[in-house]
């Protein structure tokens, strides 16, 4: 989905029934049909015969207009497993970019980051997105697809 649309992903957390992604404006196309396109294949691949569906029919975004508003968003994301109860540190969710920002270990999403970058790089692959591509006034998005 980054490379298809052309979209920086700077964190996120699966939780058991909701997802929080910060992601900056895609390239190609408008946010929804972003979220729309992945929350279609993800639901052919993973919706039980005895649910309906697989998520809810809308996601609710918040636009993140500043580094520190971004550092905020990751902290609550990131913290969310904790304060749900189903861990004791952030770091103990397997399913959350908090290990990659800790110690630059690979989670189960690759997010853009200078780790993955220099990785790339490494590989000998040029870095496609090494900052979010936000619209001219400087605005990203944080979202739960639900």
């Amino acid at each position: 989905m980054r490379r298809w649309y052309g979209c920086f992903i700077a964190g996120y957390v699966v939780m058991p029934e909701h997802v929080h992604l910060l992601i900056g404006e895609p390239e190609r196309k408008s946010l929804s049909v972003v979220l729309q396109t992945l929350k279609q294949i993800t639901s052919h691949k993973l919706r039980r015969n005895d649910l309906p569906r697989f998520w809810q029919l809308r996601y609710y975004d918040f636009p993140v207009w500043s580094d520190a508003k971004r550092v905020e968003k990751l902290r609550y994301i990131h913290c969310n497993p904790v304060h749900r109860g189903l861990v004791a540190r952030p770091e103990d969710w397997p399913w959350s970019s908090f290990v990659h920002y800790a110690m630059g270990v690979e989670g189960v999403v690759e997010i853009e980051s200078e780790w993955t970058a220099r990785k790339r790089e490494r590989f000998g692959v040029p870095a496609i997105l090494v900052k979010p591509h936000l619209p001219a006034n400087g605005a990203g998005r944080v979202g739960q697809p639900e």
